[in-house]
């Protein structure tokens, strides 16, 4: 029954593709238009850029039901956690590790859960990296559930912890900080 709703849903993703790439490219397409004025390209500025996201929740919707289906076939390769870290939060410190994941997926994660933090949270975040572990700093108490997918408000956070555990790794809160240990 899981693997028939998962297949629904890599199947529904990848059907909605074509006509966002439609939309997606009218609207590339248009704002190369210098005559274009206000408000228009301000119209087609925020359809481009909600054309994107929907791309990348499509994305992570799609990992999800791969995961859930027993069909998760991460590309592993081998990368720094404080270059991880830093396409996440650019000012992120520390000292890193060489860690093996799947760079895309773990880098989209990283990034999901800081988003998740700082929206839930309404705060700014930092991210530190000592080895394989990258903290995230701070989570408030009432957004840590939320950030770590027990509470399905954010699908970023929900399929990011499941990323990050299907690699191996683990995902956690430590008072305030929520601590991501990447496999090695």
């Amino acid at each position: 029954m899981a693997d028939d709703f998962s297949r629904l849903v890599s199947l529904a993703c990848h059907d909605l593709r074509t006509p966002l790439a439609t939309i997606q490219g009218f609207a590339k397409t248009m704002l190369r238009n210098d005559d274009l004025g206000d408000p228009h390209a301000r119209y087609l500025t925020i359809i481009d850029a909600a054309g994107d996201e929907l791309a990348q929740l499509l994305d992570v919707l799609s990992v999800a039901a791969r995961i859930e289906g027993g069909h998760y076939d991460p590309v592993l390769r081998e990368v720094d956690s404080l270059e991880l870290a830093r396409a996440a939060v650019p000012a992120a410190t520390g000292e890193g590790a060489t860690v093996e994941v799947d760079v895309a997926a773990v880098e989209r994660s990283l990034a999901a859960l800081v988003r998740a933090a700082s929206r839930h949270g309404g705060v700014e975040v930092s991210a530190s990296v000592a080895g394989a572990e990258v903290s995230i700093i701070p989570v408030v108490s009432g957004a840590a559930p939320i950030v770590l997918g027990d509470d399905p408000k954010d699908l970023g956070a929900a399929v990011a912890v499941r990323i990050v555990r299907a690699l191996g790794g683990e995902v956690a809160i430590d008072g305030d900080r929520l601590v991501v240990k990447l496999p090695g």
